[in-house]
């Protein structure tokens, strides 16, 4: 299988090129705004009109209300939304789109509790846990807390760089991993080598499969 690659955090175009030639599968645009990656309605829509055919384009979402989801699906023509708060089951499937849910890990309990609540997903995220942020920390987790059995695909998230993805890869066997922070300069600034060089590590173990 070859695990698929999003590129979350995009705020520039440059970066949504580079992430495109650099061969990502996904691209997220961070919709919350105390991230220092957020973008509004009008620059994501800006961002996603560049987007060519056969890459999803996501949308992130932390505790939105139903409105502000709405408002954005008005302007922005977005393939997927992501949910990386603690909104419920019900609240995700409202929006006419596929969706994926995103938790942050503490024990491996909450993961097979996750699967079976969010069963009508498209996916399941996997991220590191801090009590004061959702996601982006930089932090990965104990990947053996990740169950072999998975009754929905399972994006792995937290602290991937192109330093410790193969070993990601091989150790998890996730269907997609999900990266920030690991290829940016600086908050929200993307760096091509380092898209490039966690692309192709993905691609290399996949090969050696």
């Amino acid at each position: 299988m070859s695990t698929r690659v999003k590129i979350c955090g995009l705020t520039r175009a440059e970066d949504v090129a580079d992430a495109v030639q650099a061969g990502a599968d996904a691209l997220g645009f961070v919709f919350y705004q105390p991230s220092p990656r957020a973008v509004t309605i009008a620059r994501a829509a800006e961002l996603v009109r560049q987007v060519p055919a056969f890459v999803t384009t996501v949308g992130l979402f932390v505790n939105p209300s139903a409105d502000e989801v709405w408002a954005t699906l008005d302007q922005v023509p977005l393939d997927l939304l992501q949910f990386h708060g603690d909104e419920t089951p019900e609240f995700c499937a409202q929006f006419q789109r596929r969706w994926i849910k995103a938790i942050r890990v503490q024990n491996a309990e909450q993961i097979e509790r996750a699967f079976q609540d969010y069963d009508q997903a498209s996916g399941l995220l996997v991220d590191a846990y801090c009590p004061q942020r959702y996601g982006g920390t930089g932090q990965s987790f104990n990947w053996s807390l990740i169950p072999a059995s998975r009754p929905l695909p399972l994006i792995l998230a937290g602290g991937l760089s192109s330093a410790n993805v193969s070993g990601a890869v091989e150790q998890v066997r996730p269907w997609a991993v999900d990266v920030s922070g690991g290829v940016e300069r600086s908050k929200g600034i993307k760096d091509i080598d380092k898209i490039s060089d966690f692309i192709k590590e993905v691609r290399r173990v996949c090969k050696t499969d």
